[in-house]
């Protein structure tokens, strides 16, 4: 297990923040790859495999499977945050708050 701090500037506080970036190994289909995430992360991630009724190596297969394009620790975080953001009742996509054109709507577009 390789740890690495990195430094992160909470806007919304002012305040900097150290987080540690762990690597880990996980066996996928057979093969061996690893998966370097923030150990927050990683606590979120057990959780939600203990939620769920299954392990973590299950877990992370199964967003490996679900996967675009993007590399396995992206996918981690989103499948993470998409999680917890659905727990909270936060569930509109985020498509429907981009303008037709594709960008970003305003506080005051999105409110409408």
């Amino acid at each position: 297990m390789m740890r690495r701090k990195r430094t992160v500037l909470s806007a919304a506080r002012g305040k900097i923040m150290q987080t540690a970036v762990i690597k880990r190994s996980i066996v996928l289909d057979g093969h061996k790859t690893s998966v370097s995430l923030e150990n927050e992360f990683w606590n979120a991630l057990r959780e939600i495999a203990v939620r769920e009724n299954t392990t973590l190596s299950t877990l992370v297969g199964k967003i490996d499977h679900d996967r675009n394009s993007c590399n396995l620790s992206s996918a981690i975080r989103v499948h993470v945050f998409s999680y917890f953001r659905a727990r909270m009742g936060n569930q509109e996509p985020v498509q429907a708050r981009l303008n037709p054109d594709g960008r970003a709507a305003s506080r005051s577009e999105m409110a409408c």
